[in-house]
């Protein structure tokens, strides 16, 4: 058996085509999450965040500077990427215990 035998049967047997296609789906989703968050849900939360500039939003604890803005539009793209990931699980296992009994 050749080299390129044996690299197309590891293709095949692992499914790297497929994972492959799974990864481009997730950056694709993940671009697509985070516009959203960016361009739609923080405008409307920087509408109550003094100065409106999520991005930049701080606060002071004595000397200590924290910026929460960023780390609070990170944590909503978590949420939702999380939560889209847990609908496509939930929907995989289900239709893998149907097709099991």
């Amino acid at each position: 058996m050749g080299m390129i035998q044996e690299f197309k049967d590891f293709l095949q047997e692992y499914k790297v085509m497929g994972l492959a296609v799974a990864f481009i789906m997730a950056v694709a989703a993940t671009t697509l999450v985070q516009s959203l968050v960016n361009n739609i849900i923080m405008p409307i939360v920087g509408a109550v965040i003094p100065g409106g500039d999520w991005q930049t939003a701080t606060f002071m604890i004595g000397a200590i500077k924290i910026g929460w803005g960023a780390f609070l539009g990170a944590l909503i793209n978590f949420i939702i990427l999380a939560f889209v990931v847990f609908l496509i699980a939930k929907m995989l296992f289900k239709e893998e215990k149907v097709a099991k009994k």
